[in-house]
């Protein structure tokens, strides 16, 4: 996983993570979050999904943990731009709308499918 984070608007922090969010990048994945989620005066962390083409369940839990931390720091974090597999991923475990965002930053309309899954 390659990490890159983008200059933002005073108290907003964007990460945009690139490759594969799996076992073996969660650990670092994490850390960047954590440490932006930790910054002085930042109030949104947003995680910019646009570049990232896999992500597994180390990199959910990465995710929710993130919120988790965020909340109790007074933080909001968002995802935004999610490839359609890696939006796939979020709305099969549940955490789209925890990590706010809709189906359509994903590109396509809301699912009507079983579940809403398809």
């Amino acid at each position: 996983m390659d990490r890159g984070e983008r200059n933002a608007e005073p108290g907003r922090a964007v990460l945009r993570p690139a490759g594969e969010i799996d076992m073996a990048t969660a650990g670092e994945f994490e850390a960047t979050l954590t440490e932006a989620l930790h910054r002085p005066g930042v109030r949104e962390v947003v995680v910019d999904l646009a570049d990232v083409r896999f992500l597994d369940s180390s990199g959910v839990r990465v995710l929710v943990h993130g919120v988790s931390v965020g909340r109790a720091r007074d933080v909001t974090l968002r995802v935004t731009g999610p490839q359609p597999g890696v939006a796939r991923v979020l709305r099969i475990t549940g955490v789209s709308t925890l990590l706010g965002f809709a189906d359509s930053d994903a590109g396509r309309p809301v699912a009507r499918g079983w579940r809403g899954l398809d």
